[in-house]
């Protein structure tokens, strides 16, 4: 079975709405701003947009208020072809909770995380088909660590069931991630290091100090001539 380019049926998609010079309404789930960044300036060409900021998962509510600063920030300031407007919804993190019960010690990326998506997804969903938007979508697909397919197939279910289109994407594809990158630098956004759960801050904190370890070792090694010099490994 051949893997679904989405990437490619976004573009197909963009081309038939602009043959028609059509401008459809597009809610964008967000779940940060730089992953925002890269998203907003390519799809803001085809589209006018509304930004919609639900993240339940992110712990504590300083780090969501934070990232929803960052947003604002990013909004203002960045350039585009069509206007891009934000709705910030209710941080209510009992509702990440209650989907999380039985599924804590599953690794970042597994079905916890899914079960992430859909809750959001479907807030989305509802949202766009109450204010009769064309298409809505998710900027996690430009992350790296998220399931691409898992979202796409999430969105289209959730389209059938509230009746708005879902538009594909892969945003990690064609230097998305590395594009989003470098406007994060360029508009000095605060890029965080976890996903925004507690479960994936202590995963982060985890590889952190295995990190630290290694880099400790590294430098006892090289004090004592223990070290590769070619490769740097510690023997």
């Amino acid at each position: 079975m051949n893997r679904r380019n989405y990437q490619k049926e976004l573009e197909k998609i963009i081309e038939e709405n602009q043959s028609k010079s059509r401008v459809p309404r597009l809610l964008l789930h967000s779940c940060c701003a730089p992953c925002s960044s890269y998203v907003l300036e390519y799809l803001s060409k085809y589209f006018d947009i509304t930004v919609f900021y639900y993240n339940p998962n992110i712990s504590p509510q300083e780090e969501f208020e934070k990232r929803v600063e960052e947003l604002k920030k990013l909004i203002a300031e960045l350039l585009v072809i069509h206007p891009v407007h934000l709705v910030i919804g209710d941080y209510e993190p009992e509702r990440f909770y209650e989907i999380s019960k039985g599924y804590e010690k599953v690794p970042e990326g597994g079905e916890r995380c899914f079960r992430c998506y859909r809750l959001r997804l479907e807030e989305s969903a509802k949202l766009a088909s109450e204010g009769d938007f064309d298409y809505f979508a998710t900027t996690l697909t430009i992350s790296p660590l998220k399931n691409a397919q898992k979202l796409n197939e999430i969105g289209e279910e959730l389209g059938e069931i509230y009746k708005v289109e879902h538009l594909p994407s892969d945003f990690k594809k064609k230097n998305g991630y590395k594009r989003s990158v470098e406007l994060s630098e360029e508009y000095g956004l605060y890029r965080q290091n976890y996903c925004g759960c507690v479960f994936s801050k202590a995963e982060a904190l985890e590889r952190e100090a295995r990190m630290q370890e290694k880099r400790e070792q590294k430098k006892s090694a090289q004090a004592q001539g223990t070290v590769c010099t070619t490769c740097g490994q510690a023997f």
